[in-house]
């Protein structure tokens, strides 16, 4: 199965469904936080650590904390 906008290829019809999404501005996975829209369910997860307690990663420096270990590996450079 095939993408007909961009041509990325699915294994399942289900998969290509979902991925249709990102070509027609889809998004019904919404934060109940801040309202913001998702396409994928993985994504509205990923974008809910932002909020709150959602951000276990703090930098032993200035107190600022992050959703993403990779976040504070990149931010702890400013010190350096």
């Amino acid at each position: 199965l095939e993408c007909g906008d961009c041509g990325k290829g699915f294994a399942k019809s289900a998969a290509l469904a979902k991925h249709r999404r990102v070509h027609a501005g889809e998004k019904p996975y919404k934060c109940g936080e801040c309202g913001k829209g998702f396409g994928l369910s993985a994504a509205l997860l990923q974008h809910q650590r932002s909020h709150g307690a959602g951000k276990p990663f703090q930098c032993g420096d200035c107190g600022k904390s992050f959703a993403w270990s990779s976040h504070l590996d990149r931010h702890r450079r400013i010190h350096m």
